[in-house]
């Protein structure tokens, strides 16, 4: 396999940890139906790539998204590994009871930096939507459950269009004052340049919150993901979703398409010399796989490349 000459770059973390979502973000928009024995192959492949972190399913509504309605039987079937964290997202405290009631040790709740989209994907406004977050997360600090907190919207909004950095800041703050252990900003529909998200993570470590707290989720809409994840790990971000094979998008946010490929990732990691502990060869295989049971290519221009 061809692999890219490493020229590190000074001021690089030495390690980036790759939180994969493949599984639950890259799949919960796919139209085709995929069963559970195959979910539960795909993270056991991912995780047997190498990837310390792979982010199963959610805890939600079947009606509001099919395609992830067997979470507790995906949960019960995993072939988990002892170095792997398996998080799942909790949308309210009856998804966390579910999620405690399968044994589950890591959640995430998903909010939004703005009115529109806070609306459309959980039916509730910001304020509104941090009331229902707080007791879930309380709940689970009280029961060793650690929590991720997902903040979309944080680069634009197609019903809002731009959003203020400050806006950011403040509700990711209020995610983090509440309990949450990391603050994962979202590119939800990909238009992130390196500029503006010099400008939020500045704000951010202003406000006191500082890299160590923060990770970053960018969509490829325009190309401009590994950019801005570049830009990211200048600031001292050290933790990068992706989702294998370039799956993904949210299925109440029409334009955000794929999220960053996981392959691309790992290229551009391995370009710079920063470790990660992921096989690119066995991730390609793992993607090409699935693509296959999707009925199509994956987007990834890695895996277009290697495979």
């Amino acid at each position: 396999m061809a692999l890219p000459q490493r020229f590190p770059l000074v001021g690089l973390p030495e390690r980036v940890t790759i939180y994969e979502v493949g599984p639950r973000d890259g799949l919960q928009n796919e139209p085709t139906t995929v069963s559970t024995a195959v979910k539960a192959e795909f993270i056991t492949r991912l995780a047997d790539a190498g990837l310390s972190v792979v982010e199963t399913t959610s805890f939600v509504r079947p009606d509001r998204v099919p395609q992830l309605a067997d979470a507790v039987e995906l949960v019960a079937l995993l072939e988990r590994r002892p170095a792997v964290r398996y998080p799942v997202l909790v949308p309210n405290e009856r998804g966390l009871d579910r999620a405690i009631h399968a044994g589950v040790e890591e959640i995430a709740v998903f909010a939004s930096a703005t009115e529109a989209f806070s609306k459309r994907n959980l039916g509730r406004g910001v304020e509104e939507a941090m009331a229902m977050f707080a007791p879930v997360v309380k709940r689970a600090r009280a029961a060793d459950v650690g929590v991720r907190g997902y903040l979309s919207m944080c680069f634009g909004d197609p019903w809002e269009g731009a959003v203020a950095v400050e806006q950011v800041v403040d509700v990711g703050r209020r995610l983090l004052a509440m309990g949450c252990g990391q603050l994962s900003l979202g590119d939800t529909i990909g238009v992130a340049t390196p500029g503006h998200v010099t400008a939020v993570l500045a704000a951010f470590a202003e406000a006191g919150i500082g890299p160590d707290r923060l990770a970053v989720h960018f969509h490829d809409t325009y190309g401009q993901a590994l950019a801005s994840t570049l830009t990211a790990l200048r600031a001292g971000v050290t933790t990068v979703d992706a989702s294998a094979g370039g799956l993904g998008g949210c299925p109440f946010a029409e334009s955000a398409t794929g999220n960053l490929a996981t392959e691309d990732l790992v290229w551009f990691l391995n370009g710079l010399g920063i470790e990660h502990g992921v096989d690119l060869g066995r991730l390609v295989e793992t993607s090409v796989w699935m693509a296959g049971h999707l009925g199509r290519p994956s987007p990834s221009r890695v895996v277009a490349a290697l495979a």
